[in-house]
């Protein structure tokens, strides 16, 4: 028998291996319960409404999606669209932290300023659910022109920028020390010393094996080839472009992400592996990717013959018909989509369905009409199984809020988030004047 103990003394392992090693124990798979058991944070820059708005409404289960957001219909009975919430701040611009805060410039206490990813994983914490990573926020390009992520904790935070980076973040060891300030090994070192993290665990991963079920040695063989797929991805996508004579099997990136970055969309493609391949191996229950930042977002997407600048170009630039937003967010809704099928194919080691059936998905923006630079209705997508937490429909549902609620705060959308991981107190987070019904998440949402 192989122990936790052994596991734990095998970073390698340990993150790799680790929703597997509630079996060495021969306990009970956990039921799923009523509450999600990861939140994925899907963040883009805000829209014009109009482009985002369902139309043909006459009930909360009766609607037609517009184009800019027509993929959402293949994952409709998973789907919550909700908008008509106002920002406390409704008048807040690009860059303002009210999206993930509830709390915009205007407040005085900024140093108290935390967005729910990271309220939310120190609750995790504190509740006793310690992941190797408590919040993993990926994206590229999200300071570009001088822009901001969608995240604080008093501070604005960045995202990891290089998905090479964000993979060794993930899965590399921490024995090494992490590259800054032009000190330590370079990101594509690291990987070569490691040549490939499950060929160290090899011993491991065969001793595990041994010892488990059918059931679970079929799993495991699933998610250790998910986790080999992204590591071949990456070493392909750093492959240089021009003739080499050194053998090496990727570019040396540098330590600012903007110069290993060049195409933002690729690389958040690259992003979006290595967050579903960190919830397969239950190395972080809140993560989160952004694309671009709050005042640019670089598009290259040959494909679609799209190309430009979202910000300046597609949304203040794009009037009256905004062709290129509506392709761009088309774009957009489809990843949302590649997300939850990537989730829906892979197992949880507990037996309690896929990891799409136990995660929320929000798509989050950073202000309702980015247009007309205002929060006055701000609009989210809830999708996922959310381990049962969400009232669904089969044709989806659309929670509209028509502004005479006054306690139809945005703020509640994020609450909501926090309820469904668990998350009945919610001191320290948000707007501390809000109270009461204000103060509770949204009516409509859960089942």
């Amino acid at each position: 028998m192989i122990s936790r103990r052994r596991f734990a003394t095998s970073l390698g392992a340990g993150l790799v291996l680790s929703p597997f090693l509630q079996h060495l124990a021969g306990g009970p798979a956990r039921a799923a319960g009523k509450r999600a058991k990861r939140v994925l944070l899907f963040c883009t820059m805000g829209t014009f409404p109009d482009l985002w708005t369902p139309t043909g409404v006459s009930g909360e289960s009766t609607f037609t999606l517009t184009a800019s957001t027509q993929p959402l219909d293949a994952i409709r009975p998973n789907l919550v669209m909700v908008d008509g919430l106002v920002s406390g701040n409704p008048g807040d611009n690009h860059g303002s932290p009210d999206a993930l805060t509830g709390l915009g410039f205007s407040y005085s206490g900024q140093s108290t300023l935390i967005s729910v990813d990271q309220y939310l994983g120190d609750k995790l914490v504190a509740n006793g659910v310690n992941r190797p990573i408590s919040t993993l926020l990926l994206g590229a390009e999200t300071n570009g022109s001088g822009g901001k992520s969608m995240f604080n904790r008093g501070n604005n935070l960045p995202t990891i920028g290089s998905p090479l980076s964000a993979f060794n973040t993930v899965f590399g060891g921490a024995s090494t020390p992490p590259v800054s300030g032009g000190t330590g090994p370079s990101p594509d070192q690291l990987l070569r010393r490691r040549k490939s993290i499950l060929d160290l665990v090899t011993g491991e991963v065969n001793g595990l094996r041994g010892v488990l079920g059918a059931s679970e040695r079929a799993k495991l063989d699933v998610h250790l080839d998910s986790l080999r797929q992204v590591e071949n991805r990456l070493s392909q996508s750093m492959m240089p472009t021009t003739g080499t004579s050194s053998g090496a099997a990727c570019k040396t990136p540098t330590t600012t992400p903007a110069a290993d970055t060049s195409n933002v969309l690729s690389a958040d493609l690259l992003h979006m592996d290595v967050l579903v391949s960190a919830f397969a191996c239950d190395i972080t229950r809140v993560a989160a990717i952004q694309f671009g930042s709050d005042q640019t977002m670089s598009v290259n997407l040959p494909d679609l013959s799209l190309q430009g600048e979202e910000h300046g170009g597609f949304i203040h630039g794009g009037g009256p018909d905004f062709k290129n937003l509506i392709k761009l967010e088309a774009w957009l809704a489809q990843r949302f989509v590649d997300l939850a099928t990537k989730l829906k194919a892979i197992p949880e080691a507990d037996g309690s369905g896929s990891l799409f059936d136990n995660t929320l998905m929000v798509w989050a923006r950073d202000m309702g009409d980015a247009v007309n630079h205002n929060q006055k209705n701000m609009r989210f997508v809830f999708a996922g199984g959310a381990g049962g937490y969400m009232k669904t429909a089969p044709t989806g549902r659309y929670l509209h809020f028509d502004g005479s609620d006054p306690n139809a705060r945005h703020e509640r959308a994020l609450l909501s988030i926090l309820d469904a991981m668990g998350i009945s107190t919610f001191a320290g987070f948000g707007d501390p004047k809000l109270a009461g019904a204000s103060k509770t998440p949204l009516p409509g949402l859960a089942a």
